[in-house]
């Protein structure tokens, strides 16, 4: 067979992996994806090269962790803090990734705020905002609706920013 071909796919898809989880969970229904007929992305007013950027991440500061925590559990809030406050790092290995494959030693793969100041001194964005925010992997379509997404776009408000990056861990 030829290298272009394939008979299965070559890239993991999360919907597909969601469902099979959930079912085998025991699960009487299918997870539900949220859908919006309305898509809430708007385009650029200005050039990205003038717009003030944010960062929003999946990841957070450390909590108290013991030997004893299931991956996902524990009370989260939307947050905002300084970028330079994470420079060290964030926490997330609470949460669910493929940690036997992938790593979290560079910040810059799930908060890229070194990359995003340096496309700010190159002028490709306008500028990086001093906060970005955080928002925990939440299944339910209730409070990500009701209580994160409105959080995160107040923090954005107050930082005037023009565009953020969604960076899910």
């Amino acid at each position: 067979m030829a290298d272009d071909r394939r008979t299965h796919r070559s890239h993991v898809s999360y919907i597909d992996k969601s469902r099979g989880y959930y079912g085998a969970q025991g699960y009487p229904q299918a997870y539900q994806w949220a859908y919006h007929h309305e898509v809430p992305f708007a385009t650029l007013e200005k050039p990205l090269g003038k717009c003030r950027i944010g960062l929003v991440t999946t990841s957070f500061f450390e909590r108290n962790i013991n030997e004893t925590t299931v991956a996902g559990t524990g009370t989260k809030e939307p947050y905002a803090a300084l970028c330079s406050d994470a420079l060290g790092g964030l926490y997330n290995k609470d949460l669910f990734w493929d940690k036997d494959n992938t790593h979290t030693d560079d910040l810059d793969t799930y908060l890229p705020i070194n990359r995003l100041r340096e496309f700010a001194a190159q002028g490709r964005i306008g500028s990086l905002a001093d906060r970005f925010y955080g928002v925990p992997t939440d299944y339910s379509h209730r409070r990500t609706t009701r209580r994160d997404a409105p959080q995160i776009l107040e923090f954005a408000q107050q930082d005037e920013l023009d565009a953020v990056v969604l960076v899910p861990l």
